[in-house]
């Protein structure tokens, strides 16, 4: 078996992955969970995943390079094999011949491409030739977005704030993590991770994260620097009492536990609640969750502290979620806000008198942020906003708002972070 067919297989669970991510939100998550890539040996796994990613990553440029030579568009599975093997010759530095040579075998390996095995050859052949040695081809912060996700971010934050933000797709981003308590140097040095303001810490340590020091004995976790900063805004103390709505996958509730807190996690997913009660396990902490839809959940309890991180469009998480550019779609937005509105409402009734209550989402649109605190103070004349400071939990100066809530842009944290939005108000 030559090198070409034994990369075939993971050539094939990328393919599946591609289509997977372009066809459905979340859809990427869930092909990451089934054959053919769950099946795959570690190592042609993580060749998988880095073929994809660094294609959805600069899906903008390479449908450009695309387009220049195909006179019409080909059904869709030749496309993302198209797709994949420009990726792999510009970003990847992958040899030439390789990617030619097995993207012409991944289509003569289907019923549904193996007709187009000779076009798949010519354009990727040609994209070859014309290459200018190593260099990859030039690619504009608006390329590497839908049209109208840059116009909608340019609207939302100017000029220079869009072509910040899109900048930012192309990039890999390093990994952030959370301690259950602060790490000893011997710890960080071991994971060659540097503190960030706020406490979360960042490394670009590769490798199987399970095999990091500290995975094991449950010392950390994985999540997002901006995404931790939520929760550090409810000041939790031993002893409260406090809700995770939308809790999965746990990042939030882990920090609630570890604070003191007696935690309560809801989710409406029993399959991403496992995952919640999983990394509890591991780290060692307490909660009690449940799997119910938040707005309707019939148990009226009454909590110091209630954080809904709020399903939305998650256009915040490209970084390290480059799909969610591709699969959402301009009507996602208004059904979206509308559920939020409603998840809103719900979590008020939650929240003790004189408690607190933090709203977030992981969206860049001000449908699902701004516009969420105005009309729920409108419906709730008993909560007034808490404004957050500079600095706190993190939140850097430039994503304060002039009335006190946090507007995270991606470029607010050295080297990249989630764009998120958060508001926190208090009960009368």
């Amino acid at each position: 078996m030559n090198d070409q067919t034994e990369g075939l297989p993971a050539r094939a669970a990328a393919l599946d992955l591609l289509h997977a991510a372009l066809v459905r939100r979340a859809g990427l998550d869930d092909a990451l969970a089934r054959p053919p890539f769950s099946t795959l040996p570690p190592r042609e796994r993580g060749h998988a995943r880095a073929l994809v990613m660094a294609a959805l990553r600069r899906l903008g440029p390479i449908d450009a390079l695309l387009a220049k030579r195909l006179h019409r568009p080909p059904p869709e599975a030749v496309t993302n094999i198209l797709r994949l093997g420009a990726a792999e010759l510009f970003w990847l530095a992958a040899p030439d011949f390789a990617v030619v040579s097995t993207s012409v075998e991944l289509a003569a390996s289907r019923p549904d491409t193996r007709a187009f095995k000779g076009l798949v050859n010519a354009v990727l052949r040609g994209l070859a030739r014309d290459r200018t040695g190593d260099e990859a081809p030039e690619t504009p912060p608006q390329s590497l977005c839908p049209d109208w996700l840059y116009a909608r971010w340019t609207a939302a934050w100017g000029q220079d704030g869009a072509a910040r933000i899109a900048a930012l797709i192309a990039e890999e981003p390093q990994t952030d993590l959370n301690f259950k308590a602060p790490p000893s140097p011997k710890l960080a040095e071991g994971l060659e991770a540097q503190e960030l303001p706020g406490g979360s810490w960042r490394t670009a340590k590769g490798g199987l994260i399970t095999e990091w020091p500290g995975f094991e004995d449950g010392q950390w976790w994985i999540q997002d620097a901006a995404a931790a900063i939520p929760a550090r805004l409810l000041h939790l103390k031993p002893g409260d009492t406090a809700i995770d709505l939308c809790a999965a996958p746990g990042g939030k509730t882990l920090q609630m536990a570890a604070a003191g807190a007696e935690t309560v996690a809801i989710d409406r997913s029993a399959q991403r609640l496992k995952r919640v009660t999983e990394n509890l396990a591991r780290i060692g902490l307490q909660a009690e969750t449940h799997a119910a839809d938040a707005a309707e959940w019939a148990d009226r309890r009454q909590f110091d502290a209630v954080l809904l991180d709020a399903p939305c469009t998650s256009t915040g998480t490209f970084r390290r979620h480059p799909d969610v550019l591709w699969a959402s779609r301009p009507g996602d937005v208004a059904p979206l806000a509308m559920s939020q509105s409603k998840l809103l409402d719900s979590a008020a009734g939650r929240v003790k008198p004189g408690g607190r209550l933090v709203y977030c989402v992981c969206s860049l649109e001000p449908e699902e942020g701004e516009q969420q605190v105005e009309g729920f103070l409108k419906r709730h004349p008993d909560f007034r906003l808490d404004p957050v400071l500079a600095g706190e939990g993190g939140a850097p100066a430039a994503s304060v708002t002039a009335n006190g809530c946090l507007r995270l842009l991606p470029f607010h944290i050295d080297g990249g972070g989630d764009g998120f939005f958060a508001a926190r108000f208090q009960r009368s």
